[in-house]
């Protein structure tokens, strides 16, 4: 439906009805969600909107947790930003379960937004940002101020303006996602750059492998950055299975999680043309050591060795069809 574009008005469809076998991958954008909201709270890096769709934890987390969240953070961000650069902006970001990430928002911040940004992720996922966002101006102004059109269209599990789109879709169902991408005018033309971050372990390997055929398949020119677990065969990494499975949540698509081979693998095989990985340990000890030093003053960290074992189970791969005119297979962290 068309809303008035300077009073817009988010109507109040209920969601679908949740599938119980999701509960669980739902659980972890919340934790998720809260984890980085701490983390800016105490200072590891600044996030203005994410108080406006996250609550604080009464709960503290853990320093490596909090070191973690701000390699993980840095690192995507970094990639991010040089596929902007690379492509001058001229492009297309597709975030994939984006849960409560707040990119678009500090992207036009930095004057580096794509020609549009889509998000998808689950419908309850998109209804709940939906209402944060119409109910905080700091949210829905930057939307507002550089959309084009009279109207403004939006649903429950849909909004699609000029230069940001939020879609509730599954991505386990291709053409139901290839159909509202379309519908919010997805442009396949554009370099496109896709990014999941903790979503492609939760689907079957088919499944995934699936996505990531259909995104290698429908750019001419792209690049997919993933995030997610690594080295998951050894003990620490059937540590974390179990934990997560005592939380109903199953890491479906754990055995292409076995090292970063297995991981750059999974991409070539799919229809990328280059592919690369490191673990956030590797990453970690890359960072500016300006920046190192700052965070590590904000808080005391008893175990190093705790930190090592849980950023050697995370990593960042990043792979690219097309674009050599570009240079987008220089693209390093």
């Amino acid at each position: 439906m068309a809303t008035s574009l300077r009073r817009p008005s988010f109507t109040g469809c209920s969601s679908s009805p949740p599938d119980a076998d999701d509960e669980g991958v739902r659980g972890t954008c919340e934790d998720a969600s809260l984890c980085k909201r701490f983390a800016v709270s105490i200072g590891y890096w600044q996030d203005p909107y994410i108080p406006h769709l996250v609550r604080l934890s009464k709960e503290r987390k853990a320093p490596e947790i909090n070191r973690g969240y701000f390699a993980r953070v840095h690192g995507v961000s970094q990639l991010i930003k040089a596929f902007l650069r690379k492509t001058g902006c001229n492009c297309q970001i597709l975030n994939l379960g984006a849960g409560m990430d707040t990119t678009f928002w500090r992207l036009k911040d930095e004057d580096l937004l794509p020609s549009k940004y889509f998000e998808i992720d689950f419908p309850m996922i998109v209804t709940r940002k939906l209402h944060s966002i119409k109910l905080k101006p700091l949210l829905s102004k930057p939307i507002l101020d550089l959309h084009s059109e009279d109207t403004l269209q939006m649903d429950g599990h849909t909004l699609d303006s000029t230069r940001y789109a939020i879609i509730g879709a599954d991505l386990r169902d291709i053409p139901e996602l290839e159909e509202k991408l379309k519908k919010c005018n997805m442009n396949t033309q554009l370099p496109t750059l896709l990014v999941a971050e903790c979503v492609l372990v939760y689907m079957t390997p088919e499944q995934s492998a699936n996505l990531l055929k259909w995104a290698a398949n429908s750019f001419e020119t792209a690049m997919f950055i993933n995030y997610e677990q690594v080295n998951m065969d050894d003990r620490f990494g059937q540590i974390m299975i179990e934990n997560l499975r005592r939380r109903q949540c199953d890491l479906a698509g754990v055995e292409t999680c076995k090292s970063l081979e297995s991981q750059k693998e999974r991409l070539l095989s799919s229809g990328w043309e280059s592919a690369s990985a490191v673990d956030m340990m590797e990453l970690y000890s890359k960072l500016p050591r300006a920046e190192v030093s700052r965070i590590e003053s904000l808080e005391f960290l008893d175990e190093m060795e705790l930190l090592e074992q849980l950023m050697q189970h995370y990593c960042l791969c990043w792979a690219t069809k097309g674009g050599s005119n570009l240079g987008l297979k220089e693209i390093t962290y």
